[in-house]
């Protein structure tokens, strides 16, 4: 069993994406989650934007709850481990639709698993490798789970509106990846 489908055997949203790759699948597994990889610019202004109204109202004297906190970014993933040379995961939780995302600490995968907490959506994101032609299939999937009708209910809107912004993270993602790949095979 791939560790998407371990640490969240059923869903309510998905998404995936994926390119060729002319490198070899464990050179190409080995850059998906460098700094240099995930620490995109597009991104960062997107999330910015995402993070505009909240930080906002910080600087104007309301309550912020992202004052003083980094922006949003792959630190704030639980690890999910790796499955090999094959695949790795990271997960996330929280009240994603909230202006400061909701994001509940869960410190390691098997807290992941364990989560059930009511009004909550559950994230895992993962990157798999596979053989292809003179190189590598490199895929990214995002699947999410809600744990109640209000979750669901209330991320539904939240996923019409990021998808678009996601799906071009997740692409950027993907062709940063197979450059370091392709950086690193000379």
């Amino acid at each position: 069993m791939d560790l998407l489908t371990r640490y969240l055997p059923h869903h309510h949203f998905a998404e995936a994406h994926s390119l060729h790759v002319p490198a070899a699948p464990a050179r190409v597994l080995a850059v998906v989650s460098r700094p240099d990889v995930v620490d995109d610019p597009v991104a960062r202004r997107l999330i910015a934007l995402r993070e505009w109204p909240n930080r906002l109202a910080g600087r104007l004297g309301f309550k912020a709850a992202l004052e003083g906190r980094p922006s949003f970014g792959l630190a704030n993933f639980t690890d999910l481990g790796q499955d090999g040379e094959r695949e790795k995961a990271f997960g996330l939780a929280g009240r994603f639709w909230q202006s400061d995302y909701g994001l509940l600490d869960v410190p390691d995968a098997p807290a992941f698993l364990a989560l059930d907490a009511p009004g909550i959506a559950k994230l895992v994101m993962n990157f798999t490798v596979d053989a292809e032609r003179d190189g590598t299939r490199l895929t990214t999937r995002t699947h999410v789970w809600c744990s109640d009708a209000t979750a669901l209910r209330r991320f539904r809107p939240y996923w019409l509106l990021i998808r678009p912004a996601s799906g071009l993270i997740r692409q950027r993602l993907l062709r940063r990846a197979r450059d370091a790949a392709l950086a690193t095979a000379g």
